[in-house]
């Protein structure tokens, strides 16, 4: 049965409760639960964490608290009944505990272990706190420990500041706000000061009281570590201050035995002491502890023979010191104590022992010894603070010690009453003895006795030094051998007061002798009585002692023999006629000195004092007594005040009219010496006098008598310091006036009360008299006044005694009013009279509430002056605080109506303007007068804001309701309207209050919103229909806005307990602020339209505020907007411009979300649905709300760690929203130029220029003036669109798109030519031809492009369910692109399918990426079918201005043929059109369309022939036309191609599969393909017939075994084709002859090809090649792999077993080797088997290099545009033709991009193993001719240690002298846009750029790419158009091995070709700066330099992979003229591939 609890309602969790049962609560340890009901051991409730869950919990695992329950059942609250900081200290640690981790992940580490132990310390505080162990001191000092520690933790964590009164959070509700402020500062104060405590205790107003705080240096002694001493020792501590040359404290005295621990064996680990009352004055003396060594025993240390061993002599031994300067700053920092060792050092000279410490302080080496060792005294030191009393609570282990109090000599700066001393200090200075005849001076030792007047010795009256017994007499040290021997010993004598009169001193001096015996003969003794006849004690000086002779038998039994003789010489003059027969003899030559210092409370060395105390022993001189009271000092006067009061009313008594001045003076100069700070403590004394000992009933007549008398001279007076000093007095003029008479009222039971009242009337009146005078003439009675201000408010409680609360109020009134109340009688004195009504204010009287209703307007009355004249305003703002703490307070008891009346009338409007004054000032950082740096203002600002706002919380309707009813017109209620609400807008603009400060944020905005209820009515009232005011409303409705926006009140960034909690408080102001304006929106009715658009803005930005009610509130608004617009204007143009304006700015600060989208689009579209307008307004908040989602979007990128591509994305999504669906131009051209910045920044300046360019196309050439906008100047639209261009021209000119920027040279060239500004002019067509120049010779790379697709719903708007092609980076290949997608996305995960997705991913709230490589489809065709047009340009064309992208898949429909894969094998191509062409303003544009079409296997066939056949038909034609001079290799390797692949079935396989009847029959409709297929098929024999005849005119004749190879191999071709294809065998005999057989690199990618013809090859080439290549250009397909032995060389043959091997080889991405750029990732693969290559690495015939990264399907589908033989697109080739062309046939140099580093130009090789060997020579002119099919593709960089390489060319040997140029090397390139730069392991080549050799053995048939010599010049490199001028290089293998067979030459020009070389040209590609062209062999150089080559010129100069580097010959043939233009002309044909 569950049953309510009663008592057990809070409990804290004790262990972690999961749950388990059905209904069961999850707890964890530590969290607080409330507790509902229970149940047999369960209870039920719920945690305060998440008070909504409720459920049931084991009551074991729950510590219940005792706790009061307010409002009980179901809405009850549970308060525990803990000490609130215990609350507080557990709610704080559960908040920082969350933070406290977060510092952590934050690497905020030392912020993290130092809140660790802070925490650690609060918990054990905490913990200490609930013990309840603690005295109430010690609670105080624990709470103030734990205060300091969370206000410490709060500060550091950016947590809120706790406002405290007495170390509790105060109730905010309870005090005023002036409090409230002051506590906030104190707070922060304490936080700031937590270290180091104040040195003073502040007084609120007026002067401050500083008591200074006294300091105590602990000093424990903890070993004496000596070697040598052996004997009893005294160690005597002191404090010596160096620059007065004397010590200041006692001594402290430790005694040792001869093993170095203490004598009493009580005292071990007790040798402490504690010096007290340092001030810090003494601290910062220059001070030093010394400590005198005198050791007790034989007179020399290490002469057993000085002395018998019996006879013990005190003697010196040795002193260190420690400066207190050094270890000052370490011992106050500490909290314990710290070791410190010091040095003894001994003295050299015993003359100098008294001066020993000074000489070691001095260092002056000479007078002392150091020790052998570092051995000395072992001390610690520790400081400490405070009044003796606390250190004893504080420290009670010291004190538990037996710590021996050691004081100062003489009284410390602070004199307690109570503390009662009487101490004389005696010093033995020195003495002067004679020899008396000895050949030797004496050993002399002094004996010292304090004898009572009886002539009894004193016991116990010598005092050596605390931490010893005193003792009855005192033996001196004795100095060896010295007559006049120096002591300094200082001695204390603590004399009983009673046994001091009549007591004196006797000092014996013996000789001590060191012979034998070791006696000691007294020879004199001196004495000195300690008081004078007169009853003064003993001087503080040096007296010189007379010294008279005596000897051993002397006794001194009868002292007063000696006591009648004179001791000194003031003694000796006082009573010359002493008679010569007494027993003792003066010694007239024998002197002693001492000196004496008496630290008494009760005994005076003060003659005048005496005689005071004793006047009626002198009536006669009392007058020049108490003249003379003035010289005692203040010292003796506060030890004797009691006596001297009573003696002074005894005088007065004695006679009144005669003395009565004359005390009065006296009494006035006795409590004046009471204020000063070092007596202050004195003051008690004086009150407890006045309470309980003062009997003077009459004085009082007197004193008022006097004091008036005083007064009423002040006009007259010119001198008035006794004035002065009279008002000072005041206050305890009033005690004694007062006390005296309730004396003599209690005597004559209150007769002549009216007497004393009028006699205080009148002196009131006086008073005010001095007040009223004018004394700006006088600065004497100014002083006089500001006295007399000063004091007065101190009389107020003396008066209080006497009179009713009233009439001391309406004298007081009375005062005050008389002071002039003008605020010109000088600074000072407005200040003086505004302390004194601050003292008045906080003065007992004040607190009544019927004085206070005197005395406020007066007050008021002053502060209203000074407030207007902005004058003391600091000051004015304390009493104001003053007056609203006292009325806070009393308001929860009584009314204070009246009283808040009052101030609203007097104050209201006056603080209103200050604060305004105030705030502009701050604003401008102009100190107020008074106040010296902007802290002060910011200071006075929050004291005076908190005046206005603790006024404006006492207000009531009633008094609001007076207020606005109090105004006499509209005009003036508009001024304070208009003032209060600046003054509100100001507070929530200036931060008047830091961030921390919430308690008092949050009040303020309570007392705003409060405020602004009461006033919004007025306003409405007064202000709406005719009398509509336009600023009064605007400034409300700003005020509104900024209030809602506060930053306090946005509740959401709180943690849910401080939610909760200010909820609970104040509720959500914004809501009521938003309800408020709302209305005051809806009163104000037509005006409305006043503030469109003004307040679409700021209402916009309340709209954004996180709070669903004040969104639901404030966005109807809108609607009421738009209404009111349409039906002024008829539409809403403003509303919507402003709108979208403000929207922008507004989500880019952080504002706005989704929910806010949703929202605003679905409550204005429910409001517009009723109107007329409905259509244009549902269009228009459409397209905010779209607007919107860019926004919030494009907000997310910026602000998170997005990628550049995401932000330019996210940029260009909105900008073009803003220019097609909004249409705003500014906001557009803003986006513009923040895009162009992002691409800039991403060094897209391509995608830069084009950006801009939107900019310009906005512009005309027109002379319009443009304002300043942006970083733009005002200037012309003329001069803005041509900076413009330049701008845009200088992109393109750095992304290299120079065809872009032509045009735009040619625009401006026409508008200088316009303005014949010809200079212009001049400037623009030399970079158009500059970027012509480019265009032939730089390098350009050629994208790829890439078609990602995003889908899920967790991708940005902008992306989500979108595919995009973007273009990609340079050198960036598919999987370097996925991983940086990838990267961008990480959530993402990749689809590894080129299918198009389903529903279900579209819909999903993931990520999902499809990316694979696509094709461009040019424009621009015409171009590109231009036969003559360099390479250079169509490149450009390829892949610039694009749209259109093509993706092909091969797949086999119906049952694939294992004969023949051809018959069914078809391809889908995808065409994806693009809504915008690449490049432009973004690297990605959208696809906007795709079209999918499946081409048939027969139109496949047909595309490729076509294709090859226009490719035959270029080159034959360009040899034919000699375009293409000398090098005919080009022309062989495409026909060996051809021929070859034929032979081995390429085309055969067509027709195989096409030509059969079976296929005919079955596809009747293919009827006119087939013809077709056959006739390409014709008609490529036919081309081929032509090429191989031109071949014939042009083949060099050492190329002749290959021409009678083509020839043969063409004849096979033709035979096999014959019976297929009738007319075959009418070709030209001229290709006959036979051919041998030929790779087939060419059929790998442009037709197929049968197994057959790729074994063929290596039948004839037994040459294994083996390596590893890696690719980063764009010739192959994607990142090839880094395995070793996979080396990409495409031989002589391309090996299958099988068709399906072919096609694996052909269409899988995996295996063809030669697949476009834009396909899909194939990798790059070994065509050759590796039982043909050798290769160790390929387990098997096909062994694919890599598998595809992503996105490949089974290898039979896998999409890929280059998996399969190549089509033509309208007849043109594809860029996979053109990778094909380039590969075999267009050698290309190697690029350089300038932006590569050294090492990335690099090609490194990896290690392969190169073997020909002997039996092999007979192939070598077969593959001589072969040379360039060995295809190398570019690297990326990877370097390799030379020598990786072992290759043995043992076949063939060269001399180098007669070696002809290589031929050509070919790459693996569909264009020469890669780099293929040098390798830095291999020597430079030296030659000139434009050489186009093969470097290596020409006849070994093997090229490499390795590098060239490309030098980079800095001017655009010329032209070079020569393939075959080159000079030749070769290297030597193997010396030994002669070649057998004869240099083969290529070049028709060779004999001139090898004679010389012309240099090139300037402009030409020179060698790098360090490698000139030389003949003989040269070092290569350190790094290679950076390649740099213009786009298709020729072959590339190379050199065979080696093992290591080595030095080249060079020659160097010079070269015609005519090979010149040659070399052009053949270059021009290259360049058409």
């Amino acid at each position: 049965m569950w049953t309510p609890t009663e008592e057990e309602k809070i409990g804290v969790v004790i262990c972690n409760f999961r749950g388990s049962v059905p209904q069961g609560l999850i707890l964890e340890i530590g969290e607080t639960v409330h507790i509902l009901e229970k149940c047999e051991g369960w209870y039920r409730g719920f945690s305060t964490r998440k008070p909504a869950i409720k459920g049931i919990f084991p009551a074991s695992y729950v510590h219940l608290k005792k706790a009061i329950v307010s409002n009980r059942g179901q809405y009850e609250t549970v308060t525990p009944l803990e000490d609130p900081i215990v609350t507080e200290v557990t709610s704080t640690l559960q908040e920082w505990a969350v933070l406290w981790k977060q510092l952590y992940v934050k690497h905020k580490v030392d912020l993290f272990y130092k809140l660790r132990h802070v925490m650690n310390e609060l918990i054990d505080l905490r913990r200490q706190l609930l013990s309840g162990h603690l005295t109430q001191d010690q609670v105080r000092d624990v709470k103030r420990h734990i205060t300091v520690r969370l206000d410490w933790g709060n500060e550091h964590l950016g947590l809120d500041l706790v406002p405290r009164k007495e170390f509790e959070m105060v109730d905010a509700e309870q005090i005023s706000v002036s409090d409230l402020y002051k506590m906030h500062l104190s707070s922060r104060h304490s936080v700031q000061q937590s270290t180091s405590q104040g040195d003073s205790i502040r007084q609120r107003h007026g002067e401050t009281c500083r008591i200074p705080i006294p300091h105590h240096l602990f000093l424990n002694l903890k070993s004496f570590t000596y070697n040598s001493i052996g004997e009893d020792t005294d160690i005597f501590f002191s404090l010596y201050d160096m620059r007065e040359g004397k010590q200041i404290s006692e001594r402290f005295m430790v005694k040792l035995n001869k093993n170095g621990g203490p004598k009493n064996p009580e005292k071990i680990d007790r040798l402490c002491a504690l010096f007290t009352d340092l001030s810090s004055k003494d601290l910062k003396r220059d001070l030093y502890i010394v400590a005198h060594i005198i050791r007790t025993g034989r007179m020399l240390i290490n002469d057993s023979k000085k002395g018998p061993p019996h006879v013990q002599y005190r003697r010196p031994y040795g002193c260190t010191v420690l400066s207190m300067n050094d270890v000052l700053q370490s011992i106050s920092e500490l909290k314990e104590e710290k070791d410190f060792v010091l040095k003894v050092y001994t003295c050299n000279n015993e003359n100098e022992w008294y001066q020993i410490h000074e000489n070691i302080i001095r260092k002056s080496s000479t007078k002392y010894t150091a020790p052998s060792t570092n051995y000395g005294l072992i001390i610690s030191l520790q400081l400490l603070r405070g009044e003796m009393e606390q250190i004893r609570r504080e420290n009670p282990m010291i004190f538990n010690r037996g710590v021996a109090v050691t004081r100062k000599l003489g009284f410390p700066d602070v004199i307690m009453p109570g503390d009662i001393r009487n101490d004389l200090y005696l010093t033995l200075e020195r003495g002067d003895f004679e020899r008396g005849g000895k050949s030797v001076q004496k050993n002399i030792e002094v004996t010292i006795y304090v004898l009572y007047a009886d002539g009894e010795i004193l016991k116990d009256c010598i005092s050596l030094g605390s931490g010893e017994p005193h003792v009855s007499e005192h033996r001196s040290f004795v100095l060896y051998h010295n007559n006049s021997p120096r002591w300094g010993e200082i001695i204390k004598l603590p004399i009983p007061i009673d046994r001091f009169r009549g007591s004196h001193l006797r000092f014996e001096f013996r000789h001590c002798s060191t012979k034998d015996k070791g006696e000691k003969k007294l020879f004199g003794f001196a004495f000195t009585p300690l008081m004078r006849e007169d009853g003064t004690t003993l001087s503080d000086e040096s007296h010189e002692l007379y010294v008279y002779k005596c000897d051993e038998n002397t006794t001194f039994s009868n002292h007063a023999l000696y006591l009648g003789l004179p001791c000194c010489k003031d003694d000796f003059n006082g009573c010359p006629n002493i008679p010569s027969s007494l027993i003792f003899q003066r010694s007239a030559k024998e002197t002693l000195w001492i000196s004496t210092q008496l630290s008494s409370t009760k005994l005076t060395q003060n003659v005048d004092l005496l005689a005071l105390l004793k006047w009626k022993a002198h009536p006669d001189r009392v007058m020049d007594i108490l003249g003379r009271l003035r010289h005692v000092s203040g010292e003796e006067i506060v030890k004797f005040l009691q006596d001297i009061l009573d003696t002074l009313f005894s005088i007065l008594d004695d006679n009144t009219d005669k003395y009565g001045p004359l005390v009065f003076q006296s009494l006035v100069f006795i409590i004046n010496l009471l204020r000063d700070s070092k007596y202050y403590h004195f003051r008690p004394v004086m009150d407890t006098y006045i309470l309980k000992h003062f009997a003077g009933a009459l004085a009082y007549k007197e004193l008022i008598r006097c004091l008036k008398w005083y007064m009423d001279r002040s006009a007259e007076v010119i001198r008035q310091d006794h004035i002065q000093e009279a008002m000072r007095a005041l206050e305890y003029l009033f005690k004694f006036i007062v006390q005296s008479r309730i004396l003599y009222s209690r005597a004559t039971c209150g007769m002549e009360e009216e007497q004393f009242r009028a006699s205080i009337q009148e002196l009131f009146q006086s008073i005010r008299f001095v007040l009223s005078l004018d004394s700006r003439s006088s600065e004497t009675l100014i002083f006089t006044q500001a006295a007399l201000l000063n004091s007065f408010p101190a009389i107020f409680d003396e008066l209080l005694q006497m009179f009713t609360v009233q009439e001391v109020a309406e004298f007081v009134r009375g005062t005050l009013g008389s002071m002039p109340s003008t605020v010109h009688i000088g600074q000072s004195m407005d200040v003086v009279k505004l302390q004194s009504i601050a003292r008045t204010v906080d003065s007992r009287l004040f607190s009544f509430p019927e004085s206070r209703r005197i005395l406020l307007p007066v007050v008021l009355h002053h502060i209203h002056l000074h407030l207007r004249q902005q004058k003391e305003l600091l000051i004015c703002s304390g009493i104001l605080g003053s007056i609203f703490s006292i009325i806070k307070a009393s308001s929860l008891d009584t009314s204070v109506q009246e009283e808040v009346e009052m101030m609203v009338e007097s104050l209201l409007d006056v603080l209103l303007q200050t604060l305004l004054t105030i705030m502009s000032k701050s604003q401008s950082q102009e100190a107020v007068r008074g106040q010296r740096c902007p802290q002060c203002t910011a200071e006075i600002t929050g004291e005076y804001v908190s005046c206005l706002l603790s006024l404006l919380r006492q207000m009531s309707d009633i008094h609001f309701q007076h207020l606005l009813d109090n105004f006499q017109s509209k005009e003036e209620l508009k001024e304070f309207l208009l003032k209060i609400f600046c003054v509100f807008r100001n507070l929530m603009k200036l931060s008047i209050f830091p961030r921390d400060w919430m308690v008092m944020r949050l009040l303020t905005s309570n007392i705003i919103v409060t405020t602004v209820q009461y006033l919004s009515p007025a306003l409405h009232k007064n202000f709406t229909e005719s009398d509509f005011d336009f600023k009064v409303w605007n400034s409300y409705f700003s005020l509104a806005v900024l209030y809602i926006n506060q930053p306090s009140l946005q509740l959401e960034t709180l943690t849910p307990a401080k939610r909760k909690k200010i909820l609970d408080k104040y509720g959500d102001m914004r809501v009521m602020m938003a309800y408020e304006l709302f209305s005051m929106w809806q009163n104000l009715g037509e005006n409305k339209i006043h503030f469109i658009p003004g307040m679409i803005g700021p209402f916009l930005g309340v709209t954004l505020v996180p709070q669903h009610e004040v969104r639901n509130i404030m966005i109807p608004i809108f609607h009421d907007m738009m209404d009111w617009e349409q039906r002024k204007n008829g539409n809403f143009k403003q509303v919507e411009a402003e709108l979208i304006d403000k929207l922008d700015s507004l989500v880019s600060e952080g504002k706005g979300d989704e929910n806010y989208r949703e929202l605003f689009s679905l409550l204005l579209l429910e409001k517009i649905e009723q109107e007329t307008w409905r259509e244009t307004g549902i269009s228009f908040v459409t397209s905010v709300t779209r607007l919107m989602e860019r926004l919030l979007d494009y907000r997310d990128c910026m602000k998170g760690d997005e990628t550049e591509n995401k932000k330019i994305g996210c940029t260009v999504n909105l900008l073009n929203f803003y220019k097609s669906e909004i249409n705003k131009e500014e906001m557009y051209i803003r986006y513009i130029h923040k895009l162009c910045d992002m691409h800039l920044q991403a060094e897209n300046y391509t995608e830069a220029a084009f950006t801009l360019l939107l900019y310009w196309e906005l512009l005309n050439w027109e002379d319009r003036p443009l304002r300043e906008f942006l970083h733009y100047p005002a200037q012309s639209e003329w001069q803005r669109k041509e900076g413009l261009c330049r701008k845009v021209i200088h992109y393109f000119n750095k992304g290299k798109c120079w065809e872009y920027g032509i045009p735009l040279c040619r625009e401006l060239a026409c508008q200088y030519e316009a303005l014949y500004d010809y200079q212009s002019l001049s400037w623009i067509r030399k970079m158009e031809a500059a970027y012509y120049d480019n265009i032939m010779e730089q390098q350009r790379l050629e994208p790829e492009f890439f078609r990602v697709g995003f889908y899920g719903r967790k991708f940005p708007f902008f992306l989500r369910n979108k595919e995009f092609v973007c273009r990609g980076h340079d050198y960036e290949r598919l999987e370097a692109f996925q991983q940086r997608m990838l990267g961008e996305f990480p959530q993402a995960i990749a689809m590894q399918h080129p299918n198009q997705p389903d529903e279900a991913i579209l819909q999903c709230d993931a990520q999902y990426l499809q990316i694979y490589a696509v094709t461009p489809i040019p424009e621009n065709m015409d171009v590109l079918q231009l036969d003559r047009v360099p390479d250079r340009i169509k490149s450009f064309y390829r892949v610039n201005n694009v749209r259109r992208f093509r993706y092909d898949r091969p797949f086999h429909k119906g049952p694939k043929d294992r004969d023949n894969e051809f018959k069914s094998l078809w391809i889908e191509r995808t065409t994806l059109i693009l809504t915008h062409p690449l490049p432009g303003i973004s690297r990605w544009f959208e696809v906007e369309k795709r079209e999918v079409v499946e081409v048939s296997p027969l139109e496949n066939a047909i595309y490729v022939v076509e294709n090859k056949n226009h490719e035959l038909r270029t080159l034959i034609s360009q040899y034919q036309h000699k375009q293409l001079h000398g090098n005919i290799n080009l022309l062989s390797m495409c026909l060996n191609g051809v021929i070859d692949a034929a032979v081995n079935g390429g085309i055969a396989r067509y027709q195989e599969a096409f030509f059969d009847k079976e296929y005919i029959t079955s596809h009747p409709e293919d009827a006119e393909k087939i013809t077709q297929l056959k006739d390409l098929m014709q008609e490529q024999v036919h081309i081929l017939g032509v090429g191989l005849a031109v071949h014939e005119k042009l083949v060099h004749p050492e190329m002749r075994p290959l021409h009678k190879k083509l020839i043969d191999q063409f004849q096979m071709m033709r035979s096999s084709l014959c019976h297929g294809l009738p007319g075959l065998e009418k070709l030209s005999p001229a290709c006959s002859g036979s051919s041998t057989p030929r790779g087939n690199i060419h059929m790998t990618s442009h037709s197929p090809m049968s197994p057959e013809s790729m074994k063929l090859v290596h039948r004839h080439s037994p040459l294994n090649l083996l390596g590893s290549i890696r690719h980063s250009s764009s010739s192959l397909s994607s990142h090839t792999s880094s395995e070793t032995g996979n080396l990409v060389i495409l031989t002589d043959g391309l090996v299958g077993e099988t068709v399906d091997d072919i096609y694996r080889m052909q269409a899988s991405p995996s295996s063809s080797s030669l697949s476009s750029t834009h396909s899909a990732p194939s990798q790059m693969i070994n065509s050759a088997p590796s039982s043909i290559r050798g290769s160790p690495s390929l387990p098997d015939k096909y062994r694919h290099n890599r598998e595809m990264v992503m996105l490949l399907p089974p290898h039979r589908d896998r999409p890929s545009s280059a998996m399969y033989p190549a089509m033509t697109e309208n007849g043109q080739p594809t860029n996979f033709h053109r990778a094909l062309m380039q590969q075999m046939i267009g050698p290309c140099k190697p690029c350089s991009d300038p932006n590569l580093s050294v090492a990335e130009k690099a090609v490194p090789t990896a290690p392969s193993s190169w073997s020909l060997d002997s039996g092999t020579r007979e192939a070598m002119p077969f593959l001589t001719a072969h040379v360039g099919n060995i295809m190398v593709p570019p690297v990326p960089p990877r370097t390799l240690p030379p020598g990786h390489f072992s290759m043995h060319f043992d076949a063939f040997h060269h001399q180098i002298s007669d070696l002809p140029p290589a031929l050509p090397a070919r790459c693996l390139r569909k264009s020469p846009l890669h780099p293929i730069p040098a390798s830095p392991t291999s020597p430079q080549s030296g030659l000139d750029g434009s050489n186009s050799t093969l470097s290596g053995s020409a006849s070994s048939g093997v090229s490499s790419l390795s590098e060239s010599n490309f030098g980079q010049s800095s001017e655009p490199p010329a032209r070079t158009d020569t393939m075959d001028s080159v000079p030749s290089q070769a290297w030597n293998t193997d010396e030994d091995i002669e070649s057998p067979y004869l240099p083969v030459r290529y070049s028709i020009s060779e004999p001139d070709v090898l004679d010389s070389v012309k240099p090139p040209p300037c402009r030409s590609h020179s060698a790098p700066g360090g490698v000139t062209p030389q003949d003989g062999h040269h070092d290569p150089p350190a790094l290679p330099p950076k390649p740099y080559l213009p786009r298709g010129e020729g072959s590339i100069p190379e050199e065979e992979i080696r093992p290591r580097p080595m030095p080249r010959k060079i020659s160097q043939p010079l070269m015609s003229n005519k090979e010149e233009q040659a070399k052009v002309a053949w270059e021009h044909g290259i360049n058409e591939e």
